[in-house]
C-alpha cells in the first residue's frame, strides 16, 4: 500500500514551496480520499494506471462532487504523481494526461459602493468595547483598502504596520511577498487600533508580565491570531447592524469588491493582478466579466433604441 506516499509529499510541499497549512491540509484530504478508494479496488498509488484514476473521478461525479472540488482532487493527485516521479518512486505519471472537468468561470459576486460605505461605518460602531470597534474598524478598512485574502489579513504581524506605514508588505500564497498602498481611511483606522493595542499590551506587561504578541489582531487561541472563522462570523454580524444581506458579504466578497471597484474607476488589470497576488493574469480577468455585465446592463437600461 503507497498511502505512506502522502506524509513526504506533504513535507516536501511545505519545506520546499512553502505551502500554506491550509493548502496541506486540502492536499491531505484529497489523497487520503484516492488512497481510500484505490485500496477498496485491490490497487495503489505505486500500480494505479491511468483508467484507475479516471474511474476514481467518475465515481466523484457519480457521487455528486461539484466540479470544482473533482478539479482539485486531479490537481492534487497530479503534484502527487510528480513527486512519485522526481523521487524515483514511479517511472511515469498517470494522472497526467487525464482531462479534468475544469472550473466553471462564475462571475464573483460583488457589492456596490454604498453598501461597502455602510458596512465601514457599521464596523466603525460594532462592537462590545471601544477596543473590539478598533480592532473591527481596522480589519474592515485594511480589507477594502488592500484586497487581502482573509488569511492574510488575520496572521498580519504586527511590525508590518509599525511607522504610520504608506505601503504594507504582504505575504501570500507561496511565501510570495507584495506591496499595497494603504488608503487614509485605512491608515487612520489602523493608527487607532495599534494605538489601543499597544497600550493593552503595555498594561497586561505590567500587571501579568504577559509577552508582546506577534500579530496585528491577536487572540489567545492556538494560532495567537484571530482565527479566519472568528471573522467570518464578525462580518456577518456587520452586515446585519448594516442592513447589508449577510448572505451577500464575506471576506472574499470585500476582496471582489475591492478589485471590481477599483476597474471601475479606471484601474489597469495587471495593476489588479499585482495587488491581489494573483499569479496569472487568467485568474484577474474574471473581473472583466463583472464589468462587461454592468457595461451591458447600463446599454439596455438608457440607450434609447434599447427600449421598446
Amino acid at each position: 500500500m503507497r498511502a505512506e506516499w502522502i506524509s513526504p509529499f506533504l513535507e516536501a510541499q511545505a519545506a520546499e514551496l512553502n505551502a500554506a497549512e491550509n493548502t496541506l491540509l486540502a492536499y491531505g484530504r484529497d489523497l487520503k480520499d484516492a488512497a481510500g478508494w484505490l485500496a477498496a479496488r485491490g490497487t495503489d498509488f505505486d500500480a494505479a494506471s491511468r483508467a484507475d484514476l479516471e474511474a476514481y473521478l467518475i465515481a466523484l461525479e457519480a457521487d455528486g462532487m461539484a466540479r470544482a472540488t473533482r478539479a482539485r482532487r486531479l490537481s492534487s493527485l497530479r503534484q502527487l504523481y510528480r513527486f512519485a516521479y522526481e523521487e524515483g518512486w514511479r517511472t511515469d505519471n498517470p494522472a497526467l494526461q487525464i482531462t479534468g472537468p475544469g472550473r466553471e468561470r462564475r462571475l464573483p459576486k460583488t457589492l456596490s459602493m454604498e453598501e461597502v460605505d455602510r458596512l465601514l461605518s457599521s464596523a466603525e460602531t460594532h462592537g462590545r468595547s471601544a477596543g473590539d470597534r478598533l480592532r473591527n474598524h481596522c480589519l474592515m478598512q485594511l480589507l477594502y483598502a488592500t484586497g487581502m485574502r482573509v488569511s492574510e489579513l488575520v496572521s498580519l504581524p504586527v511590525s508590518a504596520a509599525r511607522g504610520d506605514p504608506h505601503l504594507l508588505l504582504i505575504k501570500g500564497k507561496g511565501g510570495k511577498e507584495r506591496m499595497v498602498p494603504l488608503s487614509p481611511p485605512a491608515r487612520a483606522a489602523l493608527a487607532a487600533w495599534l494605538a489601543h493595542r499597544d497600550a493593552e499590551e503595555a498594561r497586561a506587561k505590567a500587571e501579568k508580565g504577559q509577552p508582546p504578541a506577534r500579530f496585528l489582531f491577536p487572540s489567545r487561541g492556538k494560532s495567537g491570531h484571530l482565527t479566519r472563522i472568528r471573522f467570518f462570523t464578525l462580518i456577518k454580524d456587520i452586515a446585519v447592524d448594516a442592513h447589508v444581506s449577510p448572505e451577500q458579504v464575506t471576506p472574499h466578497t470585500l476582496r471582489h469588491a475591492f478589485a471590481t471597484h477599483l476597474l471601475q474607476n479606471g484601474a489597469d488589470l495587471r495593476a489588479i493582478q499585482t495587488l491581489l497576488g494573483h499569479a496569472d493574469i487568467a485568474t484577474t480577468e474574471i473581473y472583466t466579466h463583472v464589468l462587461d455585465a454592468r457595461l451591458k446592463a447600463l446599454v439596455l437600461d438608457n440607450h434609447p433604441l434599447a427600449k421598446p
